[in-house]
């Protein structure tokens, strides 16, 4: 998944009622306003119901049962909820896995729905799912690999330019099975003018988020610039594939 900073990240032994003990973990990160929070419990047997943990999460985030919203994150299913308040909204998510029950929560201003939203739909599940890892201790700014805070648009004096740049193609198995949709990818645009550290936000089937990460790292641009210096930055991209382009 996709978070703006390296989070803060505790982790405890926790015991419940019926005397079975359990690990959970809590990060958090913020930015501009927004604060993140992951929240990883492990279910051992009994298996608490995902109904009954999302009734105890309600003291806690205050939402709206009539905003539910049924979900499906990686194979597995979920609730969706949000508050009602207006000044900072919040967004939370509910999801089970055979083992552990998982609380996504972001909250911040209205403005900053788009960035919520990407944080959601960065959400990926399983063993095989990329992510960087995370040890107990405050959080500090993702870094590139000289040391410095990789920035975000909004943050520097220039943005990088791109110079043209190659598109994606479609696969075979794509046209055959007629897939179309946009790739949205998360990428650093090093100050270095490399494509690095490329995130999936959202994928195609059948080689085509493949074909968009390959177009990627092909870019050629110039670096942002802050106070006169190149820095590196945060950026999106998305691939359209249409079967009739």
């Amino acid at each position: 998944m996709f978070l703006p900073a390296m989070p803060a990240m505790t982790t405890r032994k926790v015991y419940r009622k019926d005397g079975k003990n359990r690990m959970e973990r809590h990060l958090t990160t913020s930015l501009d306003g927004v604060v993140y929070s992951i929240e990883v419990f492990e279910n051992p047997k009994p298996r608490q119901p995902l109904e009954e943990f999302i009734a105890q999460s309600n003291a806690k985030f205050q939402y709206d049962a009539a905003t539910e919203r049924t979900l499906t994150v990686s194979g597995f299913q979920g609730k969706e909820y949000s508050s009602q308040n207006k000044t900072s909204p919040t967004m939370v998510q509910f999801l089970a896995t055979e083992k552990r029950l998982f609380r996504f929560a972001a909250s911040g201003p209205a403005s900053a729905a788009p960035v919520v939203r990407e944080f959601f739909v960065s959400i990926r599940l399983g063993k095989k799912a990329d992510g960087i890892e995370v040890s107990d201790g405050p959080g500090t700014p993702l870094e590139d690999d000289t040391g410095e805070r990789i920035l975000i648009e909004k943050e520097v004096d220039v943005k990088p330019r791109l110079l043209p740049r190659r598109e994606p193609t479609y696969t075979d198995d794509a046209r055959k099975n007629q897939v179309q949709g946009t790739v949205v990818l998360r990428a650093v645009f090093s100050k270095t003018g490399r494509v690095e550290n490329i995130r999936v936000i959202s994928g195609l089937p059948d080689g085509l988020t493949e074909q968009a990460i390959q177009a990627a790292k092909q870019i050629r641009f110039i670096p942002a610039m802050k106070d006169g210096k190149y820095v590196s930055i945060w950026m999106k991209l998305e691939y359209r594939f249409n079967l009739f382009q």
